[in-house]
């Protein structure tokens, strides 16, 4: 993920979020694409008994249930392979976090899916932010996430959904941006 960003005059800060455009999901939907087309393709030459993959033989295979099964795990992983790239062509979850000190507002803005929530944007003024607050959790399944306090709304997640950011650039982030807007870090 790349550092925040603060202008020279250190009046604003941006803090861009990684959406469902990072390369594990690139791969996922590439090794499904290719799965699926094989399977789909495999089940297709079982049924019409012409080969239509180069590096098998699977006219060989009986169409029923063989052939019939390829060709429905093919199709299912063609439409999860659909749905991962129109989800990586959206940028589901991408976005920023912006902090102004000119106009006194904090926005964190992310990306949705297609309808009258593509566009996710709230705005706090600063000052109703109490704290940051940093929550790491260690275990089988690690949460490291940053948190705003907002007064009377409770806490605002900051970072991304998913892969857990290393703790070196947790801590930085959350320091940075505590002393950025002033206000006390807490959780470590």
């Amino acid at each position: 993920m790349p550092s925040p960003v603060a202008t020279v005059e250190t009046d604003s800060l941006q803090q861009p979020i990684l959406g469902s455009r990072r390369p594990s999901n690139y791969f996922w939907a590439i090794a499904v694409s290719v799965g699926g087309t094989g399977l789909l393709l495999a089940g297709l030459s079982s049924y019409l008994q012409v080969n239509l993959l180069p590096f098998s033989e699977p006219t060989r295979l009986a169409f029923l249930p063989q052939g019939l099964v390829m060709g429905l795990y093919g199709i299912a992983a063609i439409l999860l392979a659909s749905y991962l790239w129109f989800v990586i062509s959206l940028d589901v979850g991408g976005g920023y976090n912006a902090f102004d000190r000119k106009t006194q507002k904090a926005t964190i803005f992310r990306w949705g899916f297609p309808g009258k929530n593509r566009r996710v944007e709230i705005t706090y003024p600063l000052s109703d932010i109490q704290a940051v607050r940093v929550d790491i959790k260690e275990g089988l399944n690690p949460k490291r996430a940053l948190y705003l306090k907002v007064k009377g709304r409770g806490d605002v997640p900051l970072t991304r959904v998913g892969q857990p950011l290393p703790l070196t650039e947790l801590e930085s982030q959350g320091a940075e941006l505590a002393r950025f807007l002033a206000v006390p870090l807490e959780g470590l």
